[in-house]
Formats: C-alpha cells, structure tokens, sequence
C-alpha cells in the first residue's frame, strides 16, 4: 500500500542506536530469560505507568489470564462480564483462565463498554469485570471500579490498547497491558505486562508467570508451588522495549495530534460519524463509523489506501462464545458498530500530508 494502515520502521529507524546496544548486551551476557533487561524494563514501566509494579509476561492475553487466575477466577461456574467490541483474546483469556465469558453492550458515540450495561448485566454468577480500554481511550472505569466494588467482583482492567492514557491502577489492582508490535508500545513479536499498586500480589503474579515455581536459589525455584504457566517476557523483547519505552510519551503526541487533523478535515463529512474521544486518548487506532463502510474501503484500497476494521463481529456472535447464550439482537449498538468501523492509516511518525490526503480522500468518496 501506498499509505499502509502501519508502519513499523520509522519507530525502528528512530531507535536503532539503542536496541541495538542492548542486543549487543544481551548477546554478550548469553542470558536470554528471566535477566537484567526484564529487570530494567519492569522497573522503567511502572514508573512511566504510574504503577507501583510491572510484571512482564508473554502476551497481553496471559496477562488477562494470569489476574484473573490469582483472582480466583477458574470455574466455569463464574461468569466475566467484559465488552463485546473488542480483540477476541479478551475472552479467550477468560476462558484459557476457566471462566465463562460474558458480553456487554457499547456507547454508541465512543464505541466503549457502556458502564450502564454493563452494571444492569451483573447477575449471581458473575465474578469478575473486564472493560477494556479501546482503541487508546479510556472506558468508563471510574463507574466501573465503583460497580465492581459494590458487588465484589473482581476487576482486571484490559488496557492491552492504552499505554499511557491514565494511571490505571488507581482504580484497580490488576491492569493488563500487550505490546505486540503495532501498539502504541510494541515489541518484535508477542509480549505482555500486568501492572499493580501492591506488593504481595506482585510477587504472587511473578510466581504464576513462572510456572507457579517459587524464588530464590536452587533447588527451591524448581518447585511449584502455586498452579501457574509458562508465560515469561523474553530478554530479547525487552531490548526493544527498553529502546521504545523512553520515546512513548512523545509518539502518543504525535498520535494525537495526527487524530486532530484527521477530526478537523472529517467534521460535517455526510455518511462519517467521528468517534468522541476524550483528552487521555493515546489514540491507538484513528476509527470512523462509516456509511457503505465495505465499499469506502475497496474504493480506498483501489489507490492505495490501506484500513483495517476492529472489530467485524461483536464477541457474542462468534461461534467460540456461544456458551455466553447471546443471540443476534441482544447487544444492538455493538452489532450496529461492526457493521460501520473502519480504521484509517495512523502511526506516529505519518506524514500530515497523508493524514490530508487520506481524509480527502474519504470525502471524496461520499461527495
């Protein structure tokens, strides 16, 4: 594509001198698990969260599954309510983790997890809330936290989009986060982090990451203690990671500021609703609702114009969650969305001229 959805080398490019240092380091030391650049990352990560812990692990899905399995969420029996305009991987962590997954409806003008629904769906099985912050802005989570501690239900926030958009854990102990390589904070491949404000369940979280294996020297760290996975955050990532984290604030500006020129060129355009944002976006993704959505993107693709659509079928209509027993109609607002959403081209270092261009484009077709 001419001007492709992403573009990963800038952010590469940008960065070079750093990661490579640290492979170079790394390649050095011959430790590739477990060692001084996971150390330095965790540490570097909680504080540019907020938090006080960072524990990395392999995925933002085994992030989800690691909190809600210390949560004590393993049982079928114990529903989880989370949104159905998300990744799938929301809710396989859900399950992966024994839960049975269970779906909310959407705000229409922020294409977030209503926090109204969400609340009215609460019911005697249900153990736990999973809002995911979509597309690098924040849901409702005040409202959410105050429901969940109401009822005492678990709450593992899915920030797997949103780097940086709020101290999470102010509202929460557990908040997931993924950096599979076109988030705003990505690595090479798969990886993860769970960040936390306590102590106790930072170790605890460590120790499940680990194979449930306890800490110190040999023999005792080759002893499971706890039920954990494999699920550990490879040094070689976290040489990227280390490399991109200090440039993350500033290619989240840049992000906004792309999505204002995106917003100002697209305002009044007759068959484009705009998606409200609010000012603590990181703006992941730039995504429009989009009238003859399929047609907008074949004609976009025809000159090179690469979108994406997340997501094309709310989570309740796909056949691995049909367990959740929701049919077509019960979430309508969500439905609607998937049929509507497209994402346009948005990567920090775009150039405006392409924003404009992109957003002419698009008016071009409705005109």
């Amino acid at each position: 594509m001419r001007i492709p959805i992403v573009n990963l080398k800038p952010s590469l490019a940008e960065t070079q001198e750093a990661w490579q240092q640290n492979l170079d380091s790394m390649m050095e030391r011959g430790f590739f698990i477990l060692g001084p650049e996971l150390t330095r990352f965790e540490e570097s990560l909680a504080q540019a969260m907020g938090a006080g812990f960072a524990i990395g692990v392999s995925s933002g899905s085994t992030a989800i599954e690691i909190c809600l399995r210390d949560a004590g969420i393993t049982s079928p029996k114990q529903e989880v309510l989370t949104s159905a305009l998300t990744a799938p991987f929301t809710a396989v962590s859900i399950a992966a983790a024994g839960g049975t997954p269970r779906f909310a409806d959407i705000d229409p003008e922020t294409l977030q997890v209503d926090a109204a629904d969400l609340a009215n769906r609460i019911g005697k099985k249900t153990a736990a809330l999973v809002p995911v912050h979509l597309y690098g802005q924040p849901c409702e989570i005040r409202a959410i936290a105050k429901t969940a501690k109401k009822h005492g239900l678990a709450l593992i926030q899915d920030a797997c989009q949103s780097h940086g958009a709020l101290p999470f854990t102010q509202y929460g102990d557990y908040v997931a986060l993924s950096f599979y390589p076109t988030k705003n904070l990505g690595c090479l491949g798969d990886g993860g982090a769970i960040l936390t404000s306590k102590s106790g369940l930072a170790k605890r979280l460590r120790q499940i990451r680990d194979g449930g294996r306890g800490s110190g020297g040999l023999p005792q760290n080759q002893i499971a203690y706890v039920k954990g996975i494999n699920a550990r955050l490879d040094e070689l990532q976290c040489c990227y990671l280390n490399a991109f984290l200090p440039r993350l604030a500033e290619w989240n500006d840049q992000r906004r500021r792309l999505a204002a020129v995106y917003d100002q060129m697209l305002a009044g355009v007759d068959g484009v609703q705009l998606v409200r944002r609010g000012p603590e976006s990181v703006c992941h993704l730039y995504v429009i609702r989009a009238a003859k959505r399929d047609r907008l993107r074949e004609y976009l693709g025809n000159i090179g114009i690469g979108t994406g659509i997340h997501y094309p079928v709310p989570l309740h209509l796909h056949p691995a969650f049909a367990g959740a027993k929701q049919k077509p109609g019960s979430l309508p607002h969500a439905e609607k969305a998937a049929k509507e959403i497209v994402s346009l081209p948005l990567w920090p270092q775009l150039p405006v001229a392409q924003v404009e261009e992109t957003a002419e484009e698009v008016r071009r077709f409705y005109d």
